[in-house]
């Protein structure tokens, strides 16, 4: 049995909608259901009622949901008493950041950090985004960095959390280059031209900007999706195989764009004046220190030099 699965459980609980709490666990919803059905088979009975809409526990289930809450709670209590008993790593500050940052943001940052702030003791505990988040709502790392965007905000309430700003990329389409230069496939293709499309996994926090830019374009129908992860690292490596199109972070493909081993595969924007990337925020974000429940005087300083710009 895993903790995930009682987080689950609990979601579903509180939401009582798979797609809901799918969606917040950062999961497809046949992920997430397959999770629901993992954790009844280990209890031995039904947990949820199926046949009600919205969602409804089953008595059994409403018994195991506090059960759940209980074992959740002693388990934080019992990490938060580990951690701080952790007196070596006292001056190693934890990031949680997510897979996406930490393969192309995070190790250009730090060693641009190490310049100007000075030596720095990193560790990095690469998640998924909601994975990421939780462990600072959690106390579990020192500082969060992630991206932001309007349509898509961290559920970090600003009365705990206050965040810093380090910059921004946009999220934009690539495809492989041909020996022309030109990508060998394009989103501004002719009506008709199936499109080979390489996808975010429905979970992933990507995929729900990219479906912003998708949206309403005529293009969307031509898209034949070839092949889905939640990692952008996994979409480059097939876009650079040749397989279709993918939407990745500028951060992620500069070495390729300048070897022209991907390119551009829409314009800026088109005819209707569609744009086809999004610009997102990368934000750091810590416990007010007020509240932090593990402050590190290392985290203090460098928040501070960021602060000053």
């Amino acid at each position: 049995m895993e903790t995930k699965w009682l987080e689950d459980f609990v979601s579903l609980a509180e939401t009582r909608s798979f797609s809901r709490s799918a969606q917040l666990r950062h999961v497809t919803q046949p992920a997430f259901s397959r999770r629901i059905q993992a954790l009844e088979a280990w209890a031995g009975l039904d947990l949820v009622d199926r046949s009600s809409y919205p969602t409804r526990l089953t008595p059994a289930g409403e018994t195991f949901h506090g059960q759940a809450l209980e074992v959740l709670g002693s388990l934080q209590a019992t990490r938060n008493m580990m951690r701080g008993l952790q007196a070596g790593g006292v001056d190693m500050i934890e990031f949680a950041v997510p897979h996406t940052l930490a393969f192309t943001f995070f190790p250009a940052w730090v060693m641009d950090l190490r310049k100007r702030f000075g030596e720095l003791k990193s560790r990095l505990i690469a998640l998924n985004v909601h994975d990421a988040v939780m462990r600072m709502t959690e106390g579990s790392c020192d500082l969060l960095v992630a991206y932001h965007h309007a349509s898509q905000p961290l559920q970090l309430s600003p009365d705990r959390y206050e965040m810093l700003s380090l910059g921004a990329e946009t999220l934009a389409p690539y495809a492989k280059g041909g020996a022309d230069g030109q990508p060998l496939f394009r989103l501004a293709a002719a009506s008709g031209a199936r499109i080979p499309f390489l996808g975010y996994a429905s979970g992933a926090y990507m995929a729900r900007l990219v479906d912003q830019i998708l949206k309403s374009t005529p293009v969307l129908s031509h898209l034949d999706t070839v092949y889905e992860t939640d990692m952008a690292e996994g979409l480059k490596a097939m876009a650079l195989e040749g397989h279709g199109v993918a939407f990745l972070p500028s951060s992620s493909v500069k070495k390729e764009l300048r070897a022209r081993r991907l390119v551009s595969a829409a314009p800026l924007h088109d005819d209707t004046g569609h744009s086809w990337e999004v610009t997102m925020e990368v934000r750091i974000y810590r416990e007010r220190p007020e509240l932090a429940r593990h402050p590190k005087p290392g985290a203090q300083a460098l928040w501070d030099f960021l602060r000053q710009g």
